[in-house]
């Protein structure tokens, strides 16, 4: 399904504790399918609780440049008003920083 340039990347956060995610899932996470060629956003999930949410956030997502940041949240706070905004900017920003690393030190290695 996904070509050897594909990878997957897990960011998560803390989400408010009155938020139903925390209660089912004890935190926020969202995964990612990035082409690393091109640093395309292919593939999107969350542990939202309601399967709306997760269609949503995955059609903000996808198509995306990992590592362009400003669009990214300029979008989740322009367009997402749930109370999980914030938890799902800081997974974002968990996973972009695993992101880098990944590519760095793939970089290195050739």
């Amino acid at each position: 399904m996904y070509g050897d340039h594909m990878i997957y990347i897990i960011g998560d956060a803390k989400a408010p504790s009155n938020n139903p995610i925390t209660k089912q899932y004890n935190g926020f996470f969202i995964g990612l399918v990035i082409n690393k060629e091109t640093h395309e956003i292919v593939d999107f999930d969350c542990s939202a609780t309601i399967e709306l949410t997760v269609r949503f956030l995955r059609s903000l997502f996808i198509k995306e440049n990992m590592t362009d940041t400003t669009t990214i949240v300029n979008k989740i706070e322009s367009r997402y008003f749930g109370s999980s905004q914030k938890g799902i900017i800081v997974a974002y920003k968990d996973a972009l920083k695993k992101y880098k690393q990944i590519i760095s030190d793939t970089a290195s290695l050739h």
